[in-house]
């Protein structure tokens, strides 16, 4: 079965930069709950680093409102709750769609062969039988490329900071989720809009799926 891309930002990053991504991804995907004391010092053993290159990363992680940092306590993964749900999705449903359209605009060739790609996989994927974690990554693999192929650097670093929170409330309530297969699912003839440079169609399928996101959370809170 193929599987869901690597995460690229690790391809020639610093030793910060690693400590950061595979932190960060244990934080999104909930292997680090929310609300749970940060050890900097078995970070640094798990992940073969030092300790300066994890607490350079959990300084970003806190400005991505990943973790929360208290004089004389230390650190925390944020916590999560409804609000959040809705202040996030306020957020993405605006920018998803301007993303989307823009990509159907301006991605060049390999990008929109890349995009295809993806779908086609996606066709394929059993969802039924694919863990958390993998399915996961699909999805972000999914934002990432569309984040990307818009050629907007500013709306791309914007986006994946709220995709990153907006993954780790899907993981919470992954499991009690009846409708992840169809979520997966939208993501294809979203792909193949952008591809086809539709901008129209990628603009509203993008809005629906954030709105969808929103509506399927909150029927199982």
């Amino acid at each position: 079965m193929m599987t869901a891309a690597p995460d690229v930002e690790t391809v020639g990053a610093s030793l910060a930069d690693r400590a950061y991504v595979a932190i960060r991804d244990q934080l999104i995907m909930l292997d680090i709950r929310p609300g749970e004391p940060i050890d900097d010092d078995a970070l640094a053993r798990s992940l073969g680093v030092g300790r300066t290159p994890v607490r350079e990363a959990l300084k970003r992680l806190e400005v991505d409102r990943l973790v929360v940092s208290y004089p004389r306590r230390g650190t925390f993964a944020t916590g999560m709750d409804i609000t959040d749900l809705a202040h996030i999705s306020e957020i993405r449903v605006q920018l998803e769609p301007l993303a989307a359209r823009r990509a159907a605009e301006r991605a060049p060739r390999d990008l929109r062969t890349e995009l295809e790609e993806t779908a086609a996989a996606i066709v394929e994927l059993d969802v039924a039988t694919v863990d958390r974690t993998e399915l996961m990554r699909w999805d972000l693999t999914v934002h990432r490329a569309i984040y990307r192929a818009a050629g907007n650097p500013h709306l791309d670093d914007v986006l994946v900071r709220y995709d990153n929170l907006a993954t780790r409330i899907f993981c919470l309530f992954l499991d009690r989720l009846p409708t992840v297969d169809t979520h997966i699912g939208e993501h294809v003839e979203l792909l193949r809009a952008i591809a086809a440079g539709d901008a129209d169609r990628a603009e509203e399928l993008a809005r629906e799926h954030v709105i969808g996101f929103e509506k399927a959370i909150r029927a199982v809170i």
